[in-house]
């Protein structure tokens, strides 16, 4: 099937936006305005909220995708709209967080270390790879081009679902070592 007017016209933003979000994140993530002598205070109360709009993201996909196999589109889209929009606060406060707070280190010992890191590796790098499916996914579906919405979007939900379930997963793993 041929790609439609709208995936052309947003393909570049989409790669560009799938470059340019984690390229920012990551410098951002560097810099601790507290350490480059700003007068601000530790967003200490930033991670529960972020975790939270994590877990919230997670229903609504499932509810969403509920929506949609049982006919509801209307609603469906209005759910996907809404978990981009918790997926873009998320990451508004998650980066707001770490430009204002010191990182907090894992503390747990043993087997239950790997499991951590490998939850955290896990769900950063699919919080990357994420990026492109979901905007391309969400374009097609806008477009009509609902088979193509489709097949991608049997790809998108379950890496998309991961990242918000894992995202609570790293929350509650840390929390007990939050300062």
């Amino acid at each position: 099937m041929a790609m439609t007017e709208a995936e052309k016209k947003y393909k570049g933003w989409i790669w560009m936006l799938s470059i340019v979000i984690p390229l920012a994140v990551a410098a951002l993530f560097g810099v601790n305005l507290r350490k480059l002598g700003y007068d601000v205070e530790p967003l200490s109360f930033l991670p529960p909220i972020y975790a939270s709009i994590n877990g919230l993201t997670a229903i609504l996909l499932f509810v969403a995708v509920t929506a949609v196999k049982r006919g509801n589109t209307k609603l469906h889209e209005r759910l996907i709209k809404l978990c981009m929009v918790c997926s873009s606060l998320f990451l508004l406060m998650y980066v707001a967080y770490h430009m204002t707070s010191d990182s907090t280190p894992y503390g747990g010992e043993g087997f239950i270390r790997y499991v951590y890191f490998f939850i955290l590796i896990t769900h950063i790098v699919l919080s990357v790879v994420i990026i492109p499916f979901v905007l391309f996914t969400f374009v097609r579906g806008i477009a009509g081009a609902y088979q193509r919405h489709k097949k991608l979007a049997r790809v998108t939900y379950p890496m998309w679902l991961y990242v918000a379930v894992t995202g609570v997963i790293v929350y509650l793993m840390i929390s007990p070592y939050y300062q």
